[in-house]
């Protein structure tokens, strides 16, 4: 039920790609507590996006979770602006990270939903 959606203007090769799907999934699986077998990844590179007014790297994602916290936005906000630093080269006040904690009842999956 985790999911992260990532929206960058930098160019990512599949490669890289790959990797850094691969780490967003771990990493969102072990700051929400939930079985990485339910996070979803979807990361865009080499959008067309401007933030404050120039297009230097940047990134826009987005967090959502069934249960989602104060405590984890916070703590995944910093681990993902220093994922998004070390692997795109992002600075992290160049990033945007919207959250949302969605009841269960609204989240559906395998022909249903988690409520």
């Amino acid at each position: 039920m985790p999911l992260l959606k990532l929206r960058t203007n930098v160019s990512i090769d599949v490669e890289k790609t790959t990797s850094l799907m691969s780490e967003c999934s771990q990493l969102l699986a072990s700051e929400t507590g939930k079985p990485e077998r339910y996070v979803m990844v979807d990361i865009e590179g080499g959008r067309n996006m401007v933030f404050g007014g120039n297009s230097d790297p940047l990134a826009y994602v987005e967090c959502k979770s069934i249960g989602l916290s104060t405590e984890q936005a916070t703590s995944l906000s910093q681990s993902i602006s220093e994922l998004l630093n070390t692997q795109l080269q992002i600075s992290a006040d160049r990033v945007y990270i919207e959250f949302s904690n969605c009841p269960a009842e609204f989240w559906g999956w395998n022909g249903s939903t988690f409520g």
